[in-house]
């Protein structure tokens, strides 16, 4: 058993790195996600671990490609503006095959827009973000038991496929406070950093070491092909064993909801009270936003079901749901103009979702 703690999503986010063996953490404060950064700033020198609070998300980004450089556990976080001052060294890390852990707490935009939830980060998030040829993991959690686990298994799938992880989380998941059980997770071997720069004397063959991310360098591979022909292979093994999704009375059901984060506990009582109705909901909740559960989307379109995506933002999932079901079901939206109230501290509610349901039907 593990240390039980009455925390919000975002404390859980620093307990969970500390289980998985985060030894640095480079940040810049930003809302939704200062707690993040707050957390760091206080624990970390106690454990006689690394935190800098950098000069902005431009410093945190590249810090962190420096620290992964050396093989460490390391990481930061940041809200939707910063994430997107990221994306140049997010390609630069994913072409230099490092592995690090980054943390999105999703806010409203375009732009730097107010500073309360949303979700409109997904394509960002799952397309790459920055250019070129990549993809990373996209791990979504939906309560604040997985804001721990969560960041636990990113880390573990960077080192094993070297390579960034996200953690895509939104401010309500972020400040939500629960019960969580803070426990170290086994997920399996690793194989040695044999590639870490940390000086040829802590090699064993006594050699030093390169990590470079371009140009006509290519100290990894003898051409510019064979490092893309090794990043696809990777993402394709990314997207033939990482995809998770929930499916929640999924078996029976006429009409599927696709959610992730906040709006899938929203999703998910939708359907408790369309069950209550008589009405064969479902829900698939995503876990990971990328790998995307395309096959199961597309073989519940074949079965006749409908679709209805839930999501905080004008939409975006629902261009994946409408790609995977091929033209042979309807996709419907509920979607951020759907709040409860106009402003930035509207929600979409369950009520909604369920009208909708009900309006569908």
């Amino acid at each position: 058993m593990g240390e039980r703690m009455f925390i919000e999503g975002n404390v859980a986010i620093g307990w969970g790195a500390a289980t998985a063996g985060c030894q640095a953490f480079f940040g810049y404060p930003i809302t939704p996600q200062n707690e993040i950064t707050e957390w760091f700033a206080r624990e970390f020198p106690k454990m006689g671990r690394i935190f800098v609070q950098t000069q902005s998300e431009l410093g945190s980004i590249n810090m962190l490609y420096g620290a992964a450089a050396t093989g460490i556990r390391a990481m930061t976080s940041t809200s939707s503006p910063g994430w997107s001052l990221m994306q140049e060294t997010m390609s630069d890390m994913a072409n230099a095959e490092l592995p690090c852990v980054i943390v999105d707490v999703q806010r409203g935009g375009p732009g730097a827009g107010p500073i309360r939830h949303a979700q409109g980060d997904y394509f960002q998030c799952t397309r790459g973000g920055g250019h070129g040829d990549y993809r990373n993991i996209v791990l979504v959690p939906a309560s604040t038991q997985e804001c721990c686990d969560l960041v636990q298994l990113a880390f573990y799938l960077a080192d094993k496929y070297r390579n960034p992880v996200l953690v895509m989380s939104d401010a309500i998941i972020g400040r939500l406070r629960e019960t969580v059980e803070v426990e170290k997770i086994e997920f399996g071997s690793l194989p040695d950093k044999e590639w870490a720069v940390k000086g040829k004397a802590n090699h064993r063959d006594g050699k030093r070491r390169l990590v470079e991310h371009g140009g006509d360098l290519f100290a990894r591979y003898p051409s510019y092909r064979a490092l893309l022909q090794s990043l696809e292979q990777k993402i394709k093994q990314m997207q033939e064993s990482e995809l998770r999704y929930e499916a929640y009375k999924t078996e029976e059901a006429e009409l599927i909801l696709i959610a992730h984060g906040y709006t899938a506990r929203v999703a998910k009582e939708a359907v408790n009270m369309a069950r209550a109705e008589g009405i064969k909901a479902g829900l698939i909740r995503l876990i990971t936003a990328w790998p995307f559960p395309c096959q199961i989307i597309r073989e519940k379109a074949y079965q006749g079901c409908g679709f209805l995506v839930v999501e905080d933002c004008l939409g975006q999932v629902v261009e994946d749901v409408r790609s995977a079901v091929e033209g042979r079901t309807e996709v419907h939206l509920v979607s951020i103009l759907d709040r409860h109230i106009p402003t930035d501290g509207g929600m979409i509610l369950p009520d909604k979702v369920f009208d909708k349901i009900k309006e569908i039907q």
